[in-house]
């Protein structure tokens, strides 16, 4: 029986789900990990104690108590079902299965993200290989598929952004069709968008982005905004209690005060992570960002296909005419790319770790990018995505398990570990840790004694019986020899321990690169 496109790209499908959640489950354990984790912690025990006595002082004391906890509402019931399972099976302890476990819940939201995109992609243009490739780079793009294994955070939020998107459109294709709201997904939304808050309070921010859709809608369809707000008051008052209620029901820190949003965030715009991100060379510290940070990321981390595509407006723009309703969602993501990074550079938002905190714009670029590409030449499109897949395919395989610090071929003619953050999640712990449980059995080294630089490393080597397990900053004080250095992370680039042998390298080669990226290494001092 001769199988259709349809039913190829389904069982594709299935088995990139299959091959992620494998690949999730065998990654490292990021540093940011931990903390969500203990985020979550203090907020269940908040949780049952405002329920049983009307307080919670722990959560109200704690330094990160607006950290959203809404991704663990998803993540929970995988992580009790696969924790205990993956620790066995990766022989690691009880805390590092829970964390891997969530992996798991990570890779499955952004898979489900993709199927909602894809969705969006359909209405924009309703030609099915168009969506097909479109979502076939975005499966792939290294970038986002790195991150997707293990990001408990940016991935969640930016899955439940485009879930969003994808309702505030149906609710405007509806409202163009049928001339009224359908309340089914005016609910919906309100519950996404509430989720969105709950995993991030800058999730607030997407009230911007519908305020944009229905500007330029109104404007495109030439209709009056006073008479829409008047027919349609119902609906808008519906959506506004019905989301403020979800918000308020969704973050515990509000139950004693729902005026913590406010403080919330102030708080989040000016945390004090005051990082630095190496970025062209220069060490770009996290409160006091230039406004070139944002495109030189941009710029090296997304696909070269879409940068090309998205310079490619003025020449399709007299396109967009053709299918007002796909000029109505196109140009309202560009306005709301231009809008938010506008609003971040004028407020000075701190950010680090390269693009992690404005991840949630990528599927908006790459929707403007694929799109206007396609309108050009749909041949070429469809050619140049069919190569850019392949591409990424072999890239991804080349570079596991650090796809999430790829850059564009732009970034490989620089030095890149000169010019770029490299390992800044950590995930070379893992590799790093298999080499001192290899190694140990051969070194006179006593499992008391100290490995600096590995407390993410304790999660691996706790189950052989290591026990000390110091950070790489208490190095200068280290007395009794033997022991391990693990350099990774911020410490990569830092000097190497005095008197000490270098037992792995952990790097990898970009395709059609020379070039060794350094992401950390092992060292053992006698």
């Amino acid at each position: 029986m001769k199988l259709s496109l349809k039913k190829i790209s389904v069982l594709i499908s299935l088995l990139y789900l299959l091959t992620g959640v494998y690949l999730a489950v065998n990654s490292g354990i990021s540093h940011d990990e931990f903390h969500e984790q203990q985020n979550w912690n203090v907020n269940l025990e908040a949780i049952k104690s405002f329920l049983i006595s009307g307080e919670y002082n722990n959560l109200l004391n704690y330094k990160d108590k607006y950290h959203g906890i809404g991704f663990h509402f998803f993540s929970q019931p995988i992580q009790f079902l696969f924790s205990n399972v993956i620790a066995d099976s990766l022989n690691i302890s009880e805390y590092g299965g829970l964390l891997i476990s969530k992996h798991i819940a990570t890779f499955l939201i952004f898979f489900i993200s993709g199927l909602f995109l894809y969705k969006i992609l359909l209405i924009i243009k309703n030609d099915e290989l168009f969506a097909l490739t479109s979502i076939g780079i975005y499966f792939t793009y290294p970038y986002l598929f790195g991150h997707s294994l293990f990001n408990p955070k940016d991935i969640p939020f930016l899955s439940v952004w485009i879930i969003c998107t994808f309702y505030l459109i149906k609710i405007l294709q509806n409202l163009q069709i049928n001339k009224k709201i359908n309340l089914k997904f005016l609910i919906t939304l309100s519950f996404f968008t509430a989720f969105l808050v709950s995993i991030r309070t800058l999730g607030l921010i997407i009230f911007l982005q519908y305020l944009v859709f229905i500007i330029v809608y109104l404007e495109i369809k030439k209709l009056n905004t006073f008479q829409f707000i008047k027919t349609k008051f119902q609906n808008l008052l519906i959506f506004f209690v019905t989301t403020t209620v979800l918000i308020y029901l969704m973050n515990p820190i509000l139950w004693h005060n729902p005026l913590e949003l406010v403080k919330s965030i102030s708080w989040m715009g000016k945390y004090q992570q005051n990082v630095c991100t190496i970025t062209l060379g220069n060490c770009m510290e996290a409160l006091n960002l230039p406004a070139s940070y944002y495109f030189i990321w941009l710029f090296f981390k997304l696909p070269i296909l879409v940068i090309f595509g998205i310079f490619l407006f003025p020449f399709i723009e007299n396109k967009l005419d053709q299918n007002k309703f796909s000029k109505i969602i196109l140009i309202s993501v560009l306005i709301t790319i231009l809008s938010i990074l506008v609003l971040f550079i004028i407020l000075n938002i701190s950010l680090y770790d390269e693009l992690r905190h404005i991840m949630f714009l990528i599927p908006l670029i790459l929707i403007t990018g694929f799109s206007f590409l396609y309108l050009f030449n749909r041949k070429i499109f469809i050619v140049l995505g069919s190569l850019t897949i392949i591409f990424f395919t072999l890239e991804n395989i080349n570079i596991n398990p650090y796809q999430y610090t790829w850059l564009n071929s732009s970034a490989k003619i620089l030095n890149i570990n000169k010019n770029f953050e490299t390992d800044y999640w950590g995930i070379s712990n893992k590799n790093l840790s298999k080499k001192i449980e290899q190694d140990y059995v051969n070194k006179k080294f006593i499992k008391q004694n100290c490995i600096y630089g590995g407390q993410y490393a304790e999660v691996f080597l706790k189950k052989y019986g290591f026990k000390c397990f110091k950070s790489y900053s208490e190095l200068d004080g280290a007395k009794n020899r033997p022991y391990y250095v693990i350099k990774n992370v911020r410490n990569v680039k830092r000097s190497n321990p005095k008197d000490c042998s270098l037992i792995l390298n952990e790097k990898y080669n970009y395709i059609f690169s020379k070039q060794e990226i350094n992401l950390g290494s092992l060292w053992y001092c006698d």
